[in-house]
């Protein structure tokens, strides 16, 4: 063996592309390997899902129109086995709508023709969030000081250990959701615009983006057990935004 040779860099990241476009694989490919991710790429919903399982990305692509099983029954699929970071792929705004109706769990969406410029920016706000990294250990317990706890009514959320519960039930939550909860429980008299919520959550400035932070908001209320009564956790305040209640 040679001296003074350093071995090769591994990528501390890793990526499932799941695309059928040739062209468009092979664009999202590239983008993520300047990026740092180890990337593995299949063209169909259910390859995506076999990839996800044996590949435990940080990072997937999901392109909504596969063959086989579409990009949304692959997202909640994908989601029963990883909390990767999800973004799906569209051709259409009208699917963006379609997306906004359904709980998916994906944490972006992205619309072809997109550039390489938007989607690095995409992926790097993803990443500019707080990841816990599990290594099998159990979370530290509550009383140590420097480990951060939120509670508000019923809910309790454990900032480092990243879970929260409602009372005694565990919440099955995305990245984004915790997220999202977490900001809000942080300071739960503030009541937060969407674009205030897309800065620290997603790390964006684009204000088209506001209907991300609608949905998730749908899909985190209804993973509360949120009713239109006097338990409602998450408030809407009509023309600003949303505060916990």
């Amino acid at each position: 063996m040679s001296q003074g040779t350093p071995p090769p860099a591994t990528p501390e990241r890793r990526a499932v592309v799941v695309e059928d476009d040739e062209d468009i694989r092979s664009l999202i490919e590239f983008t993520l390997s300047t990026q740092g991710f180890d990337v593995r790429s299949v063209e169909t919903g259910l390859d995506g899902v076999e990839a996800v399982r044996r590949f435990d990305p940080d990072l997937v692509t999901l392109d909504i129109g596969l063959p086989g099983i579409d990009g949304i029954e692959a997202c909640r699929r994908i989601r029963e086995i990883t909390d990767a970071y999800v973004v799906m792929i569209t051709a259409r705004d009208d699917e963006i709508d379609r997306l906004l109706g359904l709980e998916t769990g994906a944490d972006d969406f992205l619309s072809k023709p997109f550039s390489v410029r938007e989607l690095k920016a995409r992926v790097n706000a993803l990443f500019r969030r707080p990841r816990h990294t599990s290594d099998g250990a159990a979370p530290a317990a509550p009383a140590v000081p420097d480990h951060e706890v939120l509670e508000h009514g019923q809910l309790r959320v454990d900032v480092d250990g990243r879970r929260a519960f409602r009372g005694a039930d565990e919440l099955v939550l995305t990245r984004t959701e915790f997220d999202l909860l977490t900001e809000l429980m942080r300071t739960p008299a503030r009541v937060w615009t969407r674009e205030a919520l897309l800065r620290s959550v997603w790390g964006t400035e684009w204000a088209a983006d506001t209907h991300l932070v609608e949905v998730h908001i749908g899909n985190l209320r209804r993973k509360l057990g949120d009713s239109s009564g006097p338990d409602k956790l998450i408030r809407t305040v009509r023309g600003v935004g949303y505060r916990m209640e």
